[in-house]
Parts: structure tokens; C-alpha cells; sequence
């Protein structure tokens, strides 16, 4: 087995294997006064504009991660563990690049992390939930500087993301998770029940009896850093399994929870294999909560099984999840066409269609859709696909082999039931390579317009002017997905219609713009349906779910007898 050339870490990193706070003997510190984390505000995004020296350090980093091969351990209460059975981790758009050996767990492990977990919780739920918030803050300002570069890299190498993708997710988005969440937690805390003269009210939000199973997908770096740190932040001890695809960015996560402060054991690191790990958490009495994203058929068995085991545990498990979408845009004979298309090209292309949110399915007007038609596939022919390495790269590769079949079998169906606009073409010789693709379709019960593809592929549906009504209702029966949609137009009458036809059709509605892009504190996201439970990740909404909260009532002056006043004589 080779070994790194050298630690892909920061250098003013901390390793904190075995390691376990000793609590004093004196008590902990106090602070005499009520504190406040600062307000949270939105990340700026970077540009990495030519010249710029974020550009250069970020070139630089690339260079260094891919020209080294890294070894990932598990981590489970702050010890790492090398089992020799190693699963690879690739460049999707060099397959043949090895970034990483990774060390996946077996039952043994998985049965470590959930005590590891036990043990970690008996002193996390118990601190002060400010100084579980300063962890958090501290990683919020760690990535915004000195592991930016650091993690941008891994996200662009390990999941072929370009440099703006990266930034708004793996950077952008995270740090606003983090800020966000403790300011959230803080609000949480401080809404407590009315009192009077003679009893004091209090509500003690206590934190879920157990551990929450983190299972995170592939697409995000900022989701795979949320699903574990959301419950973490209200006292929860987590076992996170990240996805297998997303090894490298979610390895570097562990590393930066590390260096600021997070205690060992309150997040266990466990990659392997899927069902193994999923069947020996929901067998365990002490499973609380489960924090997931990704597909529905995933997040379907892992309700059914969880069901089947009610009985044993401790708790009702809080099952929170973000699956599937089939998201629309529907335009308006009203609508401008150039931002119909720009929408379309941004919405469906952009990370290669894999955003839950991206656009697949479009509705336009057959009186705007020459030119909607024509304006996107010209931007479609402009886009340059390859190695996120070239920041001229606009699109890059999917995911894996398992992806590119799936996504290459929609194409030949579309090359035999519906009619290419433009691209559909799959080049696997050295990545995963899918075209951006435009079908058309005349059948609006088409499959490419029903089943979720989760790649480039954007099938559009042109219907008569006259029957815009009739094509709401259409888009709201289609797909079993609620995740996100767009509605383009100009007349306010139409856009006031199609916001109440689609109001259950979306979690996320967006006016004259494209169905992605949702900023932390701005557009809280989830959908219902079959897309999730819509806890809407980036809101209080969905920190109050890791909590369990206790009334408690202080009598200042108990009666001394039983009798009441009425119960006095005439």
C-alpha cells in the first residue's frame, strides 16, 4: 500500500487522536453574563478572476493534491484506523487518477463509533451550548482563510466541480452553515415560555437521547459538512458515513472539525460500505435521529427499516431527509426568452445537473420558444467540458460509471422516442464525459420529463399559448418529486396563478429566476412529496429537530393546603 508523499492538512493543524477533555476538578469556567454569537452574514464568494491571488493559491493547491495520493483513515473517537481494505478514490474526469486510499470500516467498527459516540455525548450534551457554537465559529473562520484553498481543491478534484461551483459550495455555503446554525441555536435557546410573579418557566432543550446517523451525498461538500455539524451543534454525538464518491472533501471536513476544537467522539468518521453501515445503526437501541441526503429509493429503505425495528429503540427516531427532484421551469408567453435560456443553460448544466435543485424539465410557449430554443443551444455550443483544472471549464464530468450508464440509457431513449436538440453525446475513454443535452418532446407524459436523471439532460415540453392553466396543472401532476421550480414571466396575473397552481409542486419557488442556487438564510431549502421531509436545511426549522425539549416549572411560593378558595362556607 503506498503512502502519502506528505499530510494534505494545513500545518497548523492539531491531531487529536485518543485524545479526551479532562473535565476539572473544580468545576468548569463560567462567564457571568449572557452571550451572544455575532451575527451571521453571507459568505462572499471569490472570483478567481485572471491576476487574482486566490487564482494563484488555488492553482497552486491543485497542483500539490493532484500530484499526491493520500491515505484516509476511519476515525472513531479521535483514533484512526487502518483496516487494509482500501477503496480508491478517483478524478471523475480522470478515472484513472487515484487521489486517496481509503480505509473502509467493518461491523466492529461501526459498533466502535456508535459507543464512541455514547461516550462523547455524556460530556458534549452537557457544555454550554456557546462553547459547542465556538467550535463552529472557529471552523467557519478556519475554512473562510487558511483551508479554503484546501478544500476547494479536494472538491473540484475528488467530485469535478469547476472553481465557481467549489467556491459558492465547498467554501461559501459551508462557512454559512456554521455561522448560521450557532445563530440559530442561539434563537432556539432563547425562546422561552411566559412566567409570572410566583413561578418561573423554563424550556431546556435537551439534546436527542442517543447518536444521529449522518449519511451524506456526493454532490455537496457544504451538505456532507451540515448533516453531521446540525445536530452536533445542539449537543448530538454523530456517526457520519460519507458518500463514496465525496471521500476526499469529506476527509479534509474531518480534518478541519479537528482544528477547531471539536472534542473527539461527537463526530465519528466511518467509510464503507453503505447497507453494512446503515442495517448495524438502525439495529442499534440508541439510534435517535438520522440526517440524510440523497436518493429516494435509498431514503424509502431506510424508513421501511426503521419501521420494522420501532419497537427496540429507546426513542422515535427524528428521520430527517432531502432526496429526490424533478425540477421545473415553466415560462410564460410573457417571459423574456434570454433569460428563459440563460436559465436553462445555468440551471441544467451548471455541476453537470447534479444539484437536486437543477432544472430538468421546461414548459415554453410555442410563440417564445424559437427563440428560448435557439439562445440555449447556442450558449450550450459555447460551453467548454474537460478538467476543472482549466478554469475555463464550464461543464465536466459525472459523478462515476455507475452515473454515466444510467445517464447514457436516458440518451438513447431520447435518440428513439423524442428528438435531440443538442448535445447527447457520452465519451467514457478517460471521464466520465456527458454532453449537455436538450431534448424536445410533444408527449407531456414523456419519461424524461417523469424520472429524475440527475445529469445534464434537460427535456423541454412546448405547449399552445392558449393552455398555460391546463400546463400548470400538468407540471404539478408529472412527477412525484416537490423539491424546487421556476416560473418566468412578465404579467403579474400569470405569475400570482402559477405561485398557487404549483404551491405544493416546490419547496423552493423561485420568480424569474433558475431553480438553483439557495444561499443560507436567504431560501431555506427542502421539498416535500417524494422529495423529503422538508426540514429546510438552513433555518431554525431543522436544528429543531435535534432537540428534545423538557418544560420545567418553579414554584416560588407552593401552597401550603389542599383546600381552594371556593370551598369556603356560605
Amino acid at each position: 500500500m503506498s503512502s502519502p508523499a506528505a499530510p494534505l492538512v494545513p500545518a497548523n493543524v492539531t491531531r487529536t487522536e485518543g485524545r479526551r477533555p479532562v473535565p476539572s476538578e473544580e468545576g468548569p469556567a463560567s462567564i457571568a453574563g449572557i452571550r451572544r454569537v455575532p451575527s451571521p452574514v453571507n459568505e462572499p464568494n471569490r472570483t478567481y478572476v485572471p491576476g487574482s491571488p486566490e487564482r494563484a493559491e488555488l492553482k497552486a493547491r491543485l497542483k500539490a493534491m493532484a500530484g499526491e495520493k493520500i491515505d484516509i483513515p476511519i476515525i472513531i473517537g479521535g483514533r484512526e484506523i487502518r483496516t487494509g481494505r482500501i477503496e480508491h478514490a478517483v478524478m471523475p474526469h480522470d478515472y484513472r487518477h487515484v487521489l486517496a486510499d481509503v480505509h473502509t470500516a467493518s461491523a466492529e467498527h461501526v459498533e466502535q463509533a456508535i459507543a464512541a459516540a455514547a461516550d462523547a455525548h455524556r460530556e458534549w450534551a452537557n457544555w454550554p451550548w456557546e462553547d459547542r457554537a465556538a467550535v463552529f465559529l472557529r471552523a467557519a473562520e478556519l475554512l473562510a482563510t487558511t483551508w479554503r484553498a484546501t478544500l476547494n481543491a479536494a472538491t473540484m478534484l475528488g467530485q469535478s466541480k469547476t472553481v465557481f461551483q467549489a467556491e459558492i459550495d465547498a467554501a461559501s455555503e459551508l462557512v454559512d452553515f456554521w455561522r448560521f446554525n450557532s445563530y440559530y441555536a442561539q434563537q432556539i435557546y432563547s425562546e422561552q415560555p411566559i412566567s409570572t410573579h410566583t413561578t418561573w418557566n423554563q424550556m431546556d432543550y435537551r439534546p436527542l437521547e442517543g447518536f444521529v446517523y449522518a449519511a451524506t451525498p456526493f454532490n455537496f461538500t457544504s451538505i456532507a459538512g451540515n448533516l453531521p455539524t446540525a445536530p452536533a451543534v445542539m449537543g448530538n454525538a454523530v456517526v457520519w458515513k460519507p458518500a463514496t464518491s465525496a471521500m476526499v472533501s469529506a476527509y479534509y471536513i474531518m480534518r478541519l472539525l479537528e482544528a477547531a476544537g471539536l472534542p473527539p467522539g461527537v463526530i465519528n468518521f466511518v467509510p464503507g460500505d453503505p447497507p453494512l453501515v446503515s442495517n448495524i445503526l438502525f439495529d442499534s437501541t440508541d439510534l435517535a435521529g438520522v440526517h440524510f441526503t440523497g436518493s429516494t429509493v435509498v431514503f424509502n429503505s431506510m424508513w421501511k427499516r426503521i419501521g420494522e425495528n420501532i419497537g427496540r429503540y429507546r426513542s422515535y427516531p427524528r428521520i430527517v431527509g432531502e432526496t429526490g427532484g424533478k425540477d421545473f421551469i415553466v415560462a410564460h408567453a410573457s417571459a423574456d426568452p434570454a433569460e428563459v435560456a440563460v436559465a436553462i443553460a445555468r440551471g441544467g448544466y451548471e455541476y453537470q445537473g447534479q444539484k437536486c435543485s437543477a432544472a430538468s424539465r421546461v414548459y415554453i410557449p410555442q410563440s417564445i420558444w424559437p427563440e428560448v430554443r435557439d439562445r440555449a443551444v447556442a450558449m450550450m455550443r459555447e460551453m467548454k467540458q474537460g478538467d476543472v483544472q482549466d478554469f475555463r471549464t464550464f461543464v465536466a464530468a459525472v459523478i462515476d460509471k455507475k452515473a454515466f450508464t444510467k445517464i447514457s440509457e436516458y440518451l438513447d431513449d431520447a435518440r428513439k422516442n423524442a428528438k435531440i436538440l443538442a448535445g447527447g453525446a457520452a465519451r467514457g475513454e478517460t471521464g466520465y464525459f456527458i454532453e449537455p443535452t436538450l431534448v424536445e418532446t410533444t408527449d407531456p407524459g414523456y419519461r424524461l420529463l417523469c424520472e429524475e436523471i440527475f445529469g445534464p439532460v434537460v427535456t423541454a415540453y412546448v405547449y399552445p399559448d392558449a393552455k398555460w392553466s391546463e400546463t400548470l396543472r400538468t407540471i404539478d401532476q408529472t412527477s412525484p418529486y416537490a423539491l424546487t421550480g421556476a416560473i418566468f414571466g412578465r404579467d403579474r396575473s400569470a405569475i400570482r396563478e402559477a405561485s398557487s397552481a404549483l404551491r405544493n409542486a416546490a419547496g423552493n419557488f423561485y420568480i424569474n429566476d433558475k431553480p438553483t442556487g439557495a444561499v443560507v438564510g436567504q431560501q431555506p431549502f427542502g421539498g416535500s412529496r417524494k422529495s423529503g421531509t422538508n426540514d429546510k436545511a438552513g433555518s431554525p426549522l431543522n436544528l429543531l429537530r435535534w432537540v428534545s425539549a423538557r418544560a420545567i416549572k418553579e414554584n416560588f411560593l407552593p401552597p401550603r393546603d389542599y383546600r381552594y378558595a371556593y370551598m369556603a362556607e356560605e
